[in-house]
């Protein structure tokens, strides 16, 4: 312990989580499993902006367009399928998996691990000291003995535009809490939440427009966004590539938002979401009493411990880090660190090598990501390009998912790509991404190939049931070898 840290007057604990999100949740869930005494402090609802404006209520809206536009794509389901949506039933489903946004449920399950809740505002106040400000405005004082975790997650970030106060737009969580359909609806941003929400609100019924600067899905292969671009268009959306918002008008509260482009046109909605990024909750939480700036991304070692802070004592876990802001990869982090956190606590051996018990390995190498469109995209580790850029050897190979008897069983018409990244020297595999209806599903087998650097030569024996989409993997695998000989 440094000589600065104080407990007179402080509520002593072992580890001090700030946030409650389900990274939050998970690294406190591992500190209290070896032993350690934890304290949780949460500012909103216990379980976060995945559980109430985000991963969450997004799939509770989502499943029931991709549901639809499934059967409309089987020959005899399609058939069936003669309404629309049932607009309030979608809003009471969501409304259903997140509890109403009550976040009781959650709250109890902290309480449940033997973990302290704290409700308010939390702001470090020195090494290894924590202020409480609740709603009434009391104040606690806690004080940990081994560990603070920052789990406090990221907020979305809105362009400084002409108008932008008076046109009021939405962000993820006006997209993910809102149950009122708006005619027309224009999403700015190609990345994961704008190509969702437009699969969702087009879905809905709302005619959509996206705008973005590159195109959809930029970090993904190219050939992702362009599929998920085809079906949004299919679906009705309007996509439209390499132009940007200038200005925003909305002089009636009431009435329709004006757009001004970059080229000079003029477009008319009844609401326009911005999902043009995110920054981390970081500006209010007393980062400049230990030595850093307010507002910004914390640099974190392969434990997560906070490089730039003495004493092996704060962590910075979850989109915070800015390695993925995936709550999966969150998860996986907090995992990771509260068993970090259990070793030094107990002063035994970090087990921090590459794919250690103790080491996020995974942020570097294999992060797999879905995005819930029509059609499903979905990719885990290195793309063509950043393996090159890297300097290593590879091979890619590329089929249509209709070399897959079993996706052609699945949807009529079934359209999608798969690729695969083999390192040539290692023939292993660097990287895989999938774009087809589906596939999020058959993503981990990808996940597992990658993470565990199987070689192909032994992946060919990993036997595809037929007739599956999963049989993807197995003229995916002939290809690179009919190709190598």
């Amino acid at each position: 312990m440094t000589e600065e840290f104080r407990t007179e007057g402080h509520d002593i604990y072992d580890v001090i989580v700030l946030g409650a999100g389900p990274v939050g949740q998970n690294v406190a869930d591992h500190a209290r499993a070896a032993g350690l005494s934890v304290a949780v402090v949460e500012r909103e609802l216990v379980g976060g902006e995945c559980s109430y404006w985000a991963c969450v209520p997004s799939k509770a809206l989502l499943r029931p367009v991709i549901a639809v536009a499934d059967a409309r794509r089987v020959d005899g389901a399609r058939q069936a399928v003669t309404g629309s949506l049932d607009t309030a039933r979608v809003f009471a489903r969501r409304d259903h998996y997140v509890t109403d946004w009550d976040d009781s449920g959650q709250a109890r399950w902290v309480k449940s691990i033997g973990a302290d809740l704290f409700r308010g505002h939390g702001r470090l106040d020195g090494p290894r000291q924590v202020t409480v400000t609740a709603a009434d405005g009391t104040r606690r004082r806690l004080a940990a003995r081994h560990a603070v975790a920052i789990a406090t997650g990221s907020r979305p970030v809105l362009p400084a535009l002409e108008g932008i106060e008076e046109a009021r737009p939405w962000t993820n969580r006006h997209g993910t809490d809102s149950s009122a359909v708006p005619g027309r609806l224009v999403v700015v941003g190609g990345g994961g939440v704008g190509v969702e929400m437009a699969t969702l609100w087009q879905g809905l019924g709302s005619q959509v427009t996206v705008l973005a600067r590159r195109a959809l899905l930029p970090r993904l292969e190219p050939f992702a966004g362009e599929l998920v671009a085809r079906g949004l268009t299919d679906a009705g959306a309007r996509v439209r590539i390499g132009v940007q918002v200038t200005a925003l008008r909305r002089p009636d509260p009431a009435g329709p938002v004006t757009c001004t482009l970059d080229d000079g046109s003029e477009l008319e909605t009844d609401e326009i979401m911005f999902a043009t990024g995110r920054a981390p909750l970081t500006d209010d939480i007393g980062l400049d009493t230990v030595g850093l700036t307010p507002g910004s991304w914390l640099d974190a070692d392969t434990t997560c411990l906070v490089r730039e802070v003495e004493g092996e004592w704060l962590y910075a876990l979850g989109d915070v880090n800015h390695r993925a802001l995936l709550t999966h990869q969150g998860k996986y982090q907090g995992r990771t660190a509260g068993d970090a956190i259990g070793a030094r606590a107990a002063a035994r051996p970090l087990d921090d090598g590459p794919w250690g018990d103790h080491a996020t390995t995974a942020d570097q190498h294999a992060v797999p990501q879905v995005f819930f469109t029509d059609p499903e995209a979905g990719a885990v580790g290195l793309s063509a390009a950043q393996a090159e850029e890297a300097g290593l050897h590879v091979k890619v190979v590329d089929l249509d998912f209709t070399a897959a008897q079993g996706a052609n069983l699945y949807a009529d018409g079934y359209r999608g790509h798969a690729r695969m990244v083999v390192d040539t020297d290692r023939e292993i595999l660097l990287g895989v991404t999938f774009v087809g209806h589906g596939i999020s599903e058959l993503l981990h087998s990808a996940t597992v190939a990658v993470a565990g650097e199987i070689p192909l030569k032994r992946l060919r024996h990993a036997v595809a049931c037929f007739p599956t989409v999963s049989e993807i993997w197995t003229y995916l695998l002939a290809a690179y070898r009919r190709d190598s000989d």
